[in-house]
């Protein structure tokens, strides 16, 4: 468990003020939470393979009477990024969660990371549900902290895994980047009512400087945080060339 720490570190340059701590690991792991940690397949002698990199973490959740597994954490150490190992501790993590009989899980991920955005919709097949602004603070001062807003994800672990490729665009625009070259994103859409919209999202916004980061979470904010709160839901990404778009499809239409 305390190793488990350290992945966490690895993946996300937390500080120890951040970090699950391995004693809420420990207990959470004989009261119905789920531990995973991720080893590399070595000889028994080699000391290399007691050291985790990967690790996923999750509880049981109750709220007026309706009982689901809340997914807190999944790190993978920077070196196995694309190794398709985040996919295998999910899965790992859904046949855990359906055995003790629970049949819905949750998490949130940050709308500005596409890489977690096409494992969470196209490679696991769940879909985003609700939009949260300011869900962790991140630093003692809000205002000069990045806004750390997070998409909530509902996966049905009832419904067969299957990993589809990102499908080409197709809908109405409520949001995409200026026709110039700022990169920033243009006006947003608000008054929309098509079946399927599309919503663009930076491919790799973790390059961009913070001023032109700050201005895609608030577009997204206001795009997603509306049309989510009108019947929508995120069910896709998108891929056009190098340009990304979230898909947005009206609750029970597809």
């Amino acid at each position: 468990m305390r190793a488990l720490e350290a992945v966490q570190v690895a993946a996300w340059g937390y500080p120890d003020r951040e970090v699950l701590p391995s004693s809420m690991m420990r207990i959470s792991s004989v009261c119905g939470g789920v531990v995973l940690g991720a080893y590399p397949a070595l000889p028994p002698d080699d000391p290399q393979g007691e050291v985790p990199y990967g690790l996923a973490f999750g509880f049981p959740a109750l709220v007026g009477g309706r009982l689901w597994h809340h997914s807190h954490l999944l790190a993978v150490h920077p070196d196995w990024r694309g190794s398709g190992l985040a996919v295998a501790l999910k899965l790992r993590q859904r046949d855990r969660v359906l055995a003790q009989g629970i049949a819905r899980m949750t998490w949130t991920f940050d709308p500005l990371v596409a890489r977690n955005a096409r494992l969470n919709l196209g490679k696991l097949g769940a879909r985003a549900i609700s939009y949260h602004a300011d869900w962790y603070a991140l630093d003692d001062d809000r205002e000069r902290a990045f806004p750390a807003d997070r998409l909530m994800i509902e996966w049905d672990l009832t419904r067969p895994h299957a990993e589809r490729p990102p499908p080409a665009p197709h809908g109405e625009v409520a949001l995409a980047a200026r026709p110039d070259d700022t990169e920033e994103p243009d006006r947003p859409d608000l008054t929309l009512r098509g079946r399927q919209l599309l919503a663009e999202v930076p491919r790799r916004a973790e390059l961009m400087n913070d001023p032109l980061r700050r201005l895609w979470r608030l577009a997204l904010r206001e795009v997603l945080g509306h049309y989510l709160g009108q019947g929508y839901m995120v069910g896709d990404l998108a891929a056009d060339g190098d340009r990304v778009f979230y898909v947005l499809t009206r609750v029970g239409e597809g």
